[in-house]
């Protein structure tokens, strides 16, 4: 008895091509592709609660460390640089279905990782891949951003970086205390949520036109539309800030819960960065109906506060007035991530958008990695203690220049960051 011709099996080479044919309608690719995004960055956090899992296992020294953490942001800051204004040129699914395949290799590598090279190697591509995959997602969002609400772009491009850091810290500690198989669990979940993540960009509409100049940007810089300059030099001050905060928490954070509190659970150690980054994400939802001129102030003044606290709490050794300041600066830091990533998505016209939010992500990334490397390394020579001290007052030097900026520039009539 023969089957009707109309009845393919799912195996059939024309499944594909239909399925590649089929688009989600603009609601369901905004909420994928923001998923998606959460995705990526949680990866991107996931290695830094195992540091002392692979440090234990592999004795290898603090500074080593720091160099693991220094090749993730090279190859994050040179995707940045070299692949930030491909999608306006290619378009968006092409570079994000290049980066799903790349964070996949690094995923795998990870898996299988059984030194510090193999660790390295991966950490290098997931930097590459994260960094082509971020400006995409967020030119993405802002050409998907719903009509009936708009803004809501610029509200999850200040909350997916820091909401997937958050996610991504949380769920490894928690793994690693509790579950078994700690460096290996967690990369698996995540190579199951990128395979769903990759359907989702195949069945996500194409939001650019291709146009010239692909090969030509390719070309490492760091290049603002011209019209856009003065109010992406308007915002760098409270970026510089902020990112710098966060590279604090991301790089010391869990190494100040164990050596100087005596915390040593890898939940406690991931929950540091999570009480920083959620409590940013839930600010940003809070206070998406606030305009960036009335924010960015107020965040500048929230991250010294806070960063005050966290220090005095540090230097007493006080574990819960470290935690209250740093709820008091996370909540500067989701305001202040809502504020200059909510004026860029207002700020850009669709062929601009990649290209402007790769120079926004250069300038935060360098903010964040730069001084966490510092740290890293003075650490083993001056101590974690005089370590975190000095740097928290850096921090709370440049939220204070940040406040006098943004100050001044309320001044001046003809900058606008509404």
């Amino acid at each position: 008895m023969s089957c009707p011709t109309d009845l393919a099996t799912p195996s059939t080479p024309n499944t594909v091509a239909r399925l590649a044919r089929r688009r989600l309608p603009r609601a369901a690719a905004f909420a994928a592709i923001s998923a998606v995004f959460v995705l990526f960055l949680a990866a991107s956090a996931a290695p830094s609660p195992l540091y002392v899992v692979y440090q234990a296992e592999w004795n290898f020294s603090a500074i080593t460390l720091t160099g693991v953490f220094a090749v993730y942001v090279l190859g994050l800051l040179g995707s940045l640089l070299v692949f930030g204004a491909l999608s306006d040129h290619v378009g968006r699914r092409p570079v994000l279905g290049a980066a799903v395949a790349l964070e996949s290799v690094a995923l795998v590598l990870f898996l299988v990782a059984g030194d510090v090279a193999v660790l390295a190697v991966a950490r290098v591509l997931q930097g590459v891949a994260t960094g082509a995959a971020m400006t995409t997602f967020s030119a993405t969002l802002i050409d998907l951003d719903p009509p009936h609400a708009p803004g809501r772009a610029g509200l999850v491009n200040s909350i997916a970086p820091v909401g997937g850091l958050a996610v991504g810290a949380l769920a490894t500690g928690a793994l690693v205390q509790y579950a078994p198989a700690p460096t290996h669990l967690v990369y698996g979940i995540l190579l199951a949520g990128l395979a769903v993540g990759a359907l989702a960009i195949v069945l996500a509409p194409e939001t650019s036109t291709r146009r010239p100049g692909a090969r030509a940007s390719l070309r490492p810089q760091v290049s603002i539309p011209a019209r856009l300059r003065a109010p992406v030099w308007a915002l760098t001050p409270v970026l510089i800030a902020s990112w710098a905060l966060g590279g604090l928490y991301l790089s010391l954070g869990p190494s100040v819960a164990a050596s100087l509190f005596g915390l040593h659970s890898h939940l406690v150690g991931g929950f540091v960065v999570t009480l920083l980054c959620a409590t940013g994400a839930l600010t940003s939802f809070a206070v998406r109906r606030r305009s960036p001129r009335s924010l960015l102030p107020t965040a500048d003044l929230l991250l010294a506060l806070g960063m005050v606290i966290s220090l005095v709490g540090v230097d007493q050794r006080e574990a819960s007035l470290a935690a209250a300041g740093t709820v008091i600066a996370g909540v500067g830091f989701g305001a202040a991530a809502l504020g200059c990533f909510g004026t860029l998505a207002r700020l850009a016209e669709p062929h601009e958008r990649g290209e402007l939010f790769a120079a926004a992500y250069v300038i935060s990334y360098l903010a964040f990695s730069i001084p966490a490397v510092i740290a890293g390394l003075s650490a083993t020579t001056f101590g974690l203690h005089a370590t975190v001290l000095v740097y928290g007052s850096i921090v709370i030097a440049l939220s204070l220049i940040a406040y006098a900026a943004q100050h001044v520039l309320a001044q001046r009539p003809t900058t606008s960051l509404n």
